[in-house]
């Protein structure tokens, strides 16, 4: 993430996965639902197309996934940092380990987004800890290349970034704990509120290293340019908690006022059971 794009479409794609997940749990807290996102029916029950069987996560995830990786490589046009060893000096020193740093996090979200489609579409049941784990597994990835992402960076860039693994350690372990109480809301708001604050913080990140507002560039070796990272990023963790409760508010508001529309026609409608409880949601689960 040598420029401000490369901190920007990365930004992007987790801060609307995060308005996606702000979403989700609060139409199911609005709806009481046991599960933040209701199993799917067993195939056989389920409509004919694939794109009917798909949910949104999986095709965002790998339609993202490839538009990254071909960016980090072929981005600006005409460039081409797929080579990675120097065959031509003797010594035969790695190349481009940016890139492939970012590839590689591409990568990992391409195999999580595939596993959603496979279980979604494919399987004869919906294995919904399967996703969960792949997920899991893709920002633990991710985490790890961040942690060596830093060496040899000075040290603004180094607590700029270590302020981009405090969300991203966050989310690992939320949805390692999801495997076994994906039922908890506590879970589903703070993941929502991490990934949302993670997309905020890349490109602001990519700003201040890259294209400051100011027009001078932030230094290293200032004091005060130092010790304003955090308080930007608190500044961040406060508005997206707001945005969170916003997204909460509009919900509310179309939820309820389609309970009274469908009331006036004397219609309303019952969500089916999501309680793990009950034996349509066992028998889904299985």
């Amino acid at each position: 993430m040598t420029d401000f794009l490369g901190h920007a479409l990365p930004g992007v794609y987790f801060f609307f996965l995060g308005v996606y997940y702000a979403i989700q749990a609060s139409l199911a807290l609005l709806r009481g639902q046991q599960f933040l996102t209701p199993p799917l029916p067993p195939r056989d029950k389920r409509p004919k197309g694939w794109l009917q069987k798909l949910q949104n996560g999986g095709l965002v995830k790998v339609v993202f996934s490839i538009g990254g990786f071909l960016g980090a490589f072929f981005y600006p046009l005409g460039s081409n940092r797929l080579v990675f060893i120097d065959w031509k000096d003797p010594e035969r020193p790695f190349l481009n380990h940016i890139s492939w740093h970012h590839g590689t996090m591409y990568v990992l979200l391409l195999i999580n987004g595939l596993v959603d489609i496979v279980s979604q579409c494919c399987l004869a049941r919906q294995q919904m800890k399967l996703e969960r784990a792949a997920f899991a597994f893709a920002i633990q990835g991710t985490i790890l290349l961040f942690i060596f992402h830093i060496q040899g960076r000075n040290a603004l860039q180094v607590r700029g970034h270590i302020l981009l693994l405090i969300p991203l350690i966050l989310i690992a372990l939320i949805l390692l704990s999801e495997l076994w109480f994906p039922d908890d809301p506590v879970f589903w708001i703070s993941k929502a509120w991490m990934f949302l604050t993670l997309g905020s913080w890349f490109p602001h990140l990519g700003s201040i290293l890259y294209l400051p507002v100011t027009g001078q560039p932030w230094r290293a070796d200032k004091h005060e340019d130092v010790m304003f990272l955090p308080i930007f990023f608190s500044w961040h963790l406060i508005l997206d908690a707001l945005l969170i409760a916003g997204i909460y508010g509009l919900c509310s508001f179309r939820h309820h006022r389609y309970l009274s529309h469908q009331g006036a026609k004397g219609a309303g409608y019952q969500l089916c059971s999501t309680d793990i409880s009950t034996e349509e949601v066992k028998t889904l689960m299985v």
